[in-house]
């Protein structure tokens, strides 16, 4: 299927790995001009290279922390002079402190909050500041990278997940009129490096090895595999296409079957 992405620019929040960095692979293979950003240049420079030198499309990496707003626009502005224009966004940065998974007499407000400032929070900003280019232009696809998180109880700062889903949906109600479509998927277990961090930390909590850890959550999975990244930038790919403007709204579990309630 030709997603009709060739010429549209892309802004790749956490792109400099993980995730964010397959998403970015993906669409510069269908065509896009991508820019990834992240706090940490050396990853994201790397990643422009290497991903440039594959699809021989440009990929543009620019500094941003997405806790700042000023710093935000700047980026997109960037993006923007650079490229003439921005279509894509998909928001993926993630704090460096990661996910808030201590029982609450242990967890900390600071933790908490700077998880919910990055993830929740950011992703606004990042939304805010592409906004105006996205009307203007008549077209406009965002895209939220949640986690299973928000679906269930197991950790605090699944709380982020919940109000990254809400905030989808009334930004989609909000740009919906003008062409600009708000989609978030919740990716499961996904091949990544923060998981194969979760597989040592539960091993060392469980009395088990991270490959015993990472059997579990296989047998857990109908696919009964472990996902990969590009898989995320597959779907990110469609939802970020002409293809799927009547799409809009929606979060998406993308995890092999691992959910198991019924969301209508």
């Amino acid at each position: 299927m030709d997603l009709e992405l060739n010429g549209r620019v892309a802004i790749v929040t956490g792109g400099g790995m993980g995730i964010g960095k397959e998403v970015a692979r993906f669409l510069s293979q269908e065509g896009c001009k991508v820019v990834v950003c992240a706090r940490r240049m050396e990853y994201l420079k790397q990643a422009a290279e290497e991903i440039s030198a594959e699809t021989g499309n440009e990929v543009l990496p620019l500094f941003c922390d997405t806790n700042d707003m000023a710093a935000v626009a700047e980026m997109v502005s960037e993006a923007k002079r650079h490229f003439g224009r921005i279509d894509i966004l998909v928001n993926g940065a993630a704090a460096p402190s990661g996910v808030v998974r201590n029982d609450i007499e242990h967890a900390g407000d600071d933790e908490l909050l700077a998880d919910l400032n990055t993830k929740v929070i950011g992703y606004f900003r990042c939304a805010k500041a592409v906004t105006p280019h996205m009307k203007a232009a008549g077209f406009g696809r965002i895209i939220n990278i949640g986690g299973l998180t928000g679906r269930g109880s197991k950790v605090l700062s699944g709380m982020r997940n919940l109000a990254i889903t809400h905030m989808t949906k009334t930004l989609s109600d909000q740009l919906g009129p003008f062409g600009v479509t708000v989609n978030l998927i919740h990716p499961g277990v996904v091949d990544t490096p923060h998981i194969q961090e979760l597989y040592e930390r539960e091993g060392l909590k469980q009395g088990k090895t991270p490959q015993q850890v990472e059997q579990g959550y296989i047998d857990a999975t109908p696919i009964r595999r472990t996902l990969q990244p590009i898989e995320m930038g597959w779907l990110i790919g469609f939802l970020a296409s002409p293809k799927a403007g009547a799409v809009t709204g929606e979060s998406i579990g993308i995890d092999g079957g691992l959910t198991r309630g019924i969301f209508i």
